[in-house]
């Protein structure tokens, strides 16, 4: 099975080109930020405990993260390829994750790093507020997504780039200008 992890700063584009890539080559997409905010919506116990992180700019828990990943992972049937959208976040959990798919004797095929100005980043996410409603993409939250981003999640540059996983993608153009240049790094793969 392929496996790929998109990363990069919130409002990169890592949704788009995830849904996309997967229709394309018949890959399973699995966000987790669809699958926080599908809690959400149910409001469900582990879903309203989410939505107080999520509101506040916070990353969810590792633990309550790896535990939906592992049930989401156990309950796929044998696919061709799976694109992670917005997951691992932090080191603790791109080790949790190494361990899992090392467990079902899988490993990561890419991690693909949309690469975006800051300035572009917020600019997109307030945009995407005023389209989608969302609660998570004020400019207040957005601020501080981009400091978690940044504090939290950016070390994972340095982690992917040392196991020679990583490939940089300008993540500015039209979606079909980023999406061409994701195919390229993916078309080594499949």
């Amino acid at each position: 099975m392929k496996i790929f992890v998109f990363f990069g700063p919130p409002g990169a584009g890592k949704g788009t080109q995830a849904k996309l890539l997967a229709q394309r080559y018949n890959f399973i997409h699995l966000s987790t930020g669809e699958i926080l905010r599908s809690a959400i919506e149910k409001q469900t116990p582990l879903g309203q405990k989410a939505k107080e992180y999520i509101d506040s700019g916070e990353l969810v828990p590792d633990d309550i993260i790896i535990g939906l990943i592992r049930n989401r992972l156990q309950n796929l049937e044998k696919e061709s390829g799976i694109l992670f959208d917005g997951f691992p976040r932090t080191l603790a959990q791109a080790d949790a994750f190494d361990k899992l798919l090392q467990d079902m004797d899988e490993k990561i095929s890419a991690v693909i790093y949309l690469k975006v100005p800051e300035e572009v980043v917020i600019e997109r996410l307030v945009k995407r507020a005023q389209i989608e409603g969302r609660t998570d993409d004020t400019p207040e939250v957005v601020r501080k997504r981009i400091l978690v981003y940044k504090e939290k999640t950016e070390p994972l540059l340095n982690f992917y780039k040392k196991t020679g996983l990583l490939y940089e993608v300008n993540g500015l153009g039209t979606i079909d200008e980023v999406n061409s240049r994701i195919r390229k790094i993916i078309e080594r793969f499949v």
